[in-house]
C-alpha cells in the first residue's frame, strides 16, 4: 500500500511560484460574486453593457460556422482579420498600420498578459497611472514587473493627471509606462499634446508605450480619443491594446488585437502559440463585420451611453455627501462619497441593503479608496431603480 500524502495550504502555497503567490484577489469580482448568489440584484459593478452584440455581428459568426470554419488560425490571427482592423485605424486615426504589425488576440484582456509576457523580464521597472484597473497591474506584476504609480486626481470637477510628474517618474532604466485612456474608472483621457510630450520622452529613453486603448471610441466629446496611434512611427517602442468588447457590445465573445512594430510578428505569434494558439476563427469572422458593418451601432451605443451619464451626473449631482467628477470617455462615474474610509465594506453593505452592485473605490488602488465606480451603460429604468434604492445610502 502507497504511504499517504498531504500538503497544508500553506506548504501548497510555497510550492507555486512567488510571483503566482503575489496576486492579489480583484475586489470587484469579490462583490460581484456575493451579488451573483442573491436574487434581484440590479448588477452595476462589471464594465459591461447591458445591450447585446447586434444581429450583424452574430450572423456572421453563425454563416462562419456553418461555412465549416471550426480549424486551427494562423497565430497572428487571420490575414482578413487584420486588414480589416489595418483599414478602420488607419481610416479612424491616420495611422500607418499593415498587417505584420497586428496580432488577433482572444480578448483585450489575453492581449495585456501578451504584452507583458513580451516585455518584462523580472525586476523591470513598469510605470502606470492610477486609480486603475487592477487586471493591467495584475497582469505586469504577474510577469515580475516592479510597478511604480503616478497619480490621477479631481481637478477643478474632472479627471486630471499632472504630465510633468508622471514623465519624472519615467527615469531612465524604465522598462515601459502603462497608459489607459480613456481610464477605467475614472473616465480621464489623456490630450493629444500630452501623449506628444510622453512619447517624445519614451523615444529619448527608450521606454516603451503600452497604451489601453479598449475605451478609445467611448469619448464623449469626439468620434474617438486621443491615441498615441495617431502620431507614432511604425518603429516606435509602442503596443497598443484594443478590444471589441465595449464599442461593438462583444464583451463574453472574448476577440481583441495588439499593435506593435512589426519586427516583432514573429515572436508575439511563439508567445501566441504558448498561450493560446489562435483565436477562434468564427469569431474572427465576427470581428470582421463589426469592423466593416458595425459603425451604426457604435453611433447608437454611444447614444444609448450619453443618455445614461446625463441621468447618472444628474442624481449622483443631487446628493450632498457625493463629489461627481465629470468622466470624459468610457462609461463609468467614479464618484467619492465623504465620510467614506472603507470602499470594500460599503460595497458589501450598500448590495445587502439595496440589491445595487457597485464596484469598490480600493480595487482600483490605494488612490481609489473613498470611492465607488457605477457603470452607467445601463437603460433608463434600470438607473432610475438603481438610484432609488441607493438613495438612503447615500443621503445619510
Amino acid at each position: 500500500m502507497a504511504d499517504s500524502f498531504s500538503m497544508d495550504n500553506t506548504t501548497l502555497l510555497n510550492s507555486i511560484s512567488y510571483r503566482a503567490r503575489a496576486l492579489e484577489a480583484s475586489k470587484i469580482r469579490e462583490v460581484a460574486e456575493l451579488g451573483m448568489k442573491q436574487d434581484g440584484v440590479l448588477p452595476l459593478w462589471f464594465g459591461e453593457g447591458a445591450w447585446p452584440t447586434n444581429s450583424l455581428i452574430v450572423d456572421a459568426a453563425i454563416a462562419a460556422l456553418k461555412a465549416g470554419n471550426h480549424m486551427y488560425q494562423p497565430n497572428n490571427g487571420a490575414m482578413a482579420l487584420r486588414q480589416a482592423i489595418c483599414a478602420y485605424s488607419n481610416e479612424l486615426l491616420g495611422s500607418r498600420l499593415k498587417p505584420a504589425q497586428v496580432t488577433v488576440t482572444p480578448s483585450g484582456m489575453q492581449g495585456l498578459m501578451l504584452t507583458a509576457e513580451f516585455l518584462v523580464t523580472p525586476g523591470d521597472r513598469v510605470v502606470t497611472v492610477e486609480p486603475g484597473w487592477p487586471n493591467i497591474i495584475g497582469a505586469f506584476k504577474a510577469t515580475g514587473a516592479e510597478i511604480a504609480s503616478v497619480a490621477i486626481a479631481p481637478k477643478g470637477g474632472h479627471w486630471a493627471l499632472d504630465v510633468e510628474e508622471l514623465i519624472a517618474a519615467l527615469t531612465p532604466g524604465t522598462k515601459a509606462v502603462v497608459i489607459n485612456s480613456p481610464n477605467n474608472p475614472t473616465g480621464w483621457t489623456m490630450p493629444t499634446e500630452e501623449q506628444r510630450l510622453v512619447l517624445e520622452h519614451c523615444r529619448r529613453h527608450g521606454i516603451w508605450i503600452v497604451a489601453d486603448d479598449v475605451y478609445s471610441r467611448l469619448y464623449r466629446h469626439g468620434r474617438h480619443a486621443p491615441s498615441f496611434l495617431s502620431m507614432a512611427e511604425p518603429e516606435d517602442l509602442l503596443v497598443s491594446v484594443n478590444s471589441f468588447s465595449k464599442c461593438w457590445s462583444m464583451t463574453g465573445w472574448r476577440l481583441g488585437w495588439i499593435t506593435a512594430p512589426a519586427a516583432f510578428e514573429a515572436k508575439l505569434g511563439q508567445l501566441t502559440e504558448f498561450n493560446t494558439s489562435c483565436t477562434a476563427g468564427f469569431v474572427q469572422e465576427a470581428g470582421i463585420a463589426a469592423l466593416r458593418d458595425g459603425e451604426a451601432e457604435i453611433t447608437s451605443l454611444l447614444s444609448k451611453i450619453q443618455a445614461g451619464y446625463e441621468m447618472t451626473a444628474e442624481r449622483l449631482s443631487a446628493f450632498s455627501r457625493v463629489e461627481f467628477i465629470e468622466p470624459d470617455g468610457a462609461f463609468y462615474c467614479f464618484f467619492r462619497v465623504e465620510g467614506l474610509t472603507d470602499s470594500f465594506a460599503a460595497a458589501g453593505e450598500i448590495l445587502e441593503q439595496t440589491k445595487v452592485g457597485l464596484a469598490p473605490g480600493v480595487a482600483f488602488g490605494p488612490q481609489g479608496e473613498g470611492y465607488l465606480r457605477l457603470c452607467y451603460a445601463q437603460p433608463a429604468d434600470v438607473l432610475e431603480e438603481a438610484f432609488v434604492r441607493l438613495e438612503p445610502f447615500l443621503s445619510k
